[in-house]
């Protein structure tokens, strides 16, 4: 499993979500609160938007460990973005540590990460790739189930025909990817769980999955924050009202960044969606 954080809001540095914090992305990375493995050092990868350069996402990835690489820590004091994808992988037993099975990834506008695990994909990566569209197979560079899962995303979106994204063909595309998922599997005759805690984003609008198909109803943890603005300052972070009218905040994570309060947990089984104006929602997924 790994741990994740998407950030919508005014603009900020990358080091007020990976560095700064006290649970950062990066203390995350080798001391987890919420996994019973609390090493996440698979490598890790950051996508941020900058849209008066382009529409499409920029990456940063890396097999090193997020705690002990250096060249993370500078490109998150000096960058800037109002939306940001940041993942420290820890990978999925039998799946290779390479800089292509790092997350987020992107295509076009979109960046994608996913913390869980599907289930069998050994068995079932065949026909995920057999019912894949010519452009979403192109897609795929590496070899994670979570890769796959962003192909399949791929295809839906395109599917729902819309002229662009919006906030809701962007929800039901991940909600149509997880029933996608979940049927394969039943036809595969796998019985074991898949659990898909995932975030995606266009720039302008995200939609976050806590979701599994644990009979047991356990899924991984997943936590939203919101208010008017993030801030870091003196080595402590919070949400506070700014007095300069910036939009609102949203961050969703894994496990809370900060002490402050305000981070509530995401339901099992429900989506979290954002909208271009930052309103936040939530509401079942069904799978």
């Amino acid at each position: 499993m790994c741990r994740f954080t998407l950030y919508v809001g005014p603009p900020i540095t990358l080091c007020s979500l990976i560095t700064e914090p006290t649970h950062s992305l990066i203390h995350q990375s080798f001391e987890s609160r919420e996994r019973e493995e609390p090493l996440n050092g698979d490598g890790f990868g950051v996508a941020w938007y900058a849209p008066a350069i382009s529409p499409q996402p920029a990456t940063f990835r890396s097999i090193s460990p997020a705690w002990s690489n250096r060249n993370l820590r500078e490109l998150c004091r000096v960058t800037r973005t109002h939306c940001a994808l940041a993942h420290v992988r820890a990978a999925t037993r039998g799946l290779p540590v390479t800089e292509t099975n790092c997350h987020p990834f992107t295509s076009g506008p979109f960046a994608f990460m996913h913390n869980g695990d599907v289930a069998g994909f050994e068995r079932l990566r065949r026909r995920i790739i057999a019912d894949l569209s010519d452009d979403a197979f192109h897609a795929v560079f590496g070899t994670t189930d979570s890769e796959h899962l962003f192909a399949m995303f791929l295809d839906e979106h395109a599917a729902l025909g819309s002229n662009g994204s919006t906030t809701e063909t962007l929800a039901e595309a991940l909600e149509r990817t997880l029933q996608r998922l979940v049927r394969l599997t039943r036809e595969a005759g796998i019985d074991q769980s898949c659990y898909l805690n995932i975030a995606v984003a266009d720039g302008r609008h995200a939609v976050a999955s806590r979701c599994s198909t644990d009979s047991r109803g356990r899924a991984d943890s997943l936590y939203v924050h919101t208010g008017r603005r993030y801030v870091c300052e003196g080595g402590v972070c919070r949400m506070i009202a700014p007095t300069d009218g910036a939009g609102p905040t949203v961050i969703i994570s894994s496990e809370p960044l900060s002490d402050d309060p305000g981070w509530t947990e995401v339901p099992v089984n429900h989506l979290v969606i954002v909208g271009e104006d930052r309103s936040v929602s939530t509401r079942p997924c069904e799978m």
